[in-house]
This record gives C-alpha cells, structure tokens and sequence, in this order.
C-alpha cells in the first residue's frame, strides 16, 4: 500500500503529459493551416510588405500583451489563432517574392518540405528518446538574441553573405528550440498548451523563413 500513492501519481502524471501533448499538437496543426490559409490571402489579395510589416507587429502585440492574460482560458486558443494569422498575413509577400522568380514554386515546395522534415524528425527523436534537452535553454536563448542583433545591423550593413549565413543559423537556433520546447512538454516543464503551440509554431515559422532564403538565394539568377 505504501507504493500505490506515487505509483497513482506518476500515472496521473503520464496522462497529464500525454494530454498536452495531443493538444499542442492538434492547436499546432490547424494554426499552421490557418496561417497558410492567411498567407495565401495576403497573395491573392497583394496586400504588401506594408499590410506584412504592421501584422507582424499586430501578431506580436497580441503575444506580448493579450496571450498571457487568456493562455489559461478557451480565449487563449482564439488569441493564438489571432496571433498566428496575422504572421500569416505577414509572411504572404515574402512568399510571393520567392513564387516571382523562374523556379520560384520549386524554392517553396523546398523549403515547406524541408521544414516539415526538420520538425517531425526532431520531435520524433525527442518523443522517442524521452531525452531532456532543458540544458540547451540558456544557450538557445542567448544565440537567438545575438542573431537577431546581427540581422537588425545587416538592415544597414546590406551584406548579402551575411543574410545567408544568419538564415542557416536561425534554421539551426529553431532546430535546437524544437528539441528543447519538445522535451520540456514531455518532463512536465510546460504544462499549458496554447504557450507550447505558440512556441512550437515560432520555431516552424523561422525555420521556414530561414529555409525560404538558404534555398532561393540563387532563385533569382
């Protein structure tokens, strides 16, 4: 009888985990089909770098300052979807700038598969393993704010290698963070679905991004 209390723990435990996960997973699913639904508006309507730039700014008003007011409520999935359309909205004009060059649905067909296969074959190595990659948070962290301090100088250095080598690491930062969110929602470190979505969809997003620019580089010769 002394075991049965931890042994109901940990099983009550186990199903907590297995909960979030199937939720993060079912949210991720229909925000990233929301998010292409969006883009492809932004397309067909040519909305602009304009329209992108303020609902990228939009989007994240909404997870700095909406999101963690609701994220324990059903209202949290509504901002998420909110937060992810308009990213939707803001990265339609950078596809149809690659969709413009000669070999430009190749480039994207490329960079969506490359970053359905970097996703699903991390997350499966993850959720297989059971390994803990909690100890790479400090270093992801810190080598995401030096890259983004890096892109923000190239706006006015305009150095073409420097573009291309910050997008392939951002492509690795994202790939380490789909390793670390995974993992934490797997140990018991993330508990709230809506924050797990919203980080699992910022790693796709840039990845694809980042993708987007390694292989359209030459896209345009």
């Amino acid at each position: 009888m002394q075991t049965t209390g931890p042994i109901v723990r940990t099983h009550e435990s186990a199903l907590a985990t297995n909960k979030v996960l199937r939720n993060t997973y079912m949210l991720l699913a229909m925000t990233l089909l929301f998010c292409a639904a969006t883009a492809g508006v932004s397309m067909l309507f040519d909305l602009g770098r304009g329209v992108g730039t303020m609902a990228f700014f939009a989007s994240f008003a909404i997870i700095m300052f909406v999101l963690p007011k609701v994220e324990n409520s059903s209202a949290g999935i509504w901002a998420v979807f909110a937060f992810t359309g308009l990213l939707g909205l803001a990265i339609g004009p950078t596809v149809q700038h690659y969709l413009n060059y000669p070999n430009g649905s190749q480039i994207v067909a490329t960079a969506m598969g490359g970053t359905g296969t970097i996703f699903l074959g991390l997350s499966a190595y993850v959720l297989t393993t059971r390994k803990d990659f909690s100890f790479m948070g400090g270093f992801l962290f810190v080598g995401f704010l030096v890259a983004v301090v890096a892109m923000i100088a190239n706006i006015f250095l305009q150095i073409p290698v420097l573009s291309v080598a910050l997008s392939a690491v951002i492509v690795l930062i994202m790939s380490g963070f789909i390793l670390f969110d995974t993992s934490r929602i797997i140990t018991g470190g993330e508990t709230n679905y809506v924050r797990a979505t919203v980080s699992l969809f910022l790693n796709i997003y840039n990845i694809f991004q980042g993708l987007l620019m390694l292989v359209g580089m030459g896209g345009d010769d």
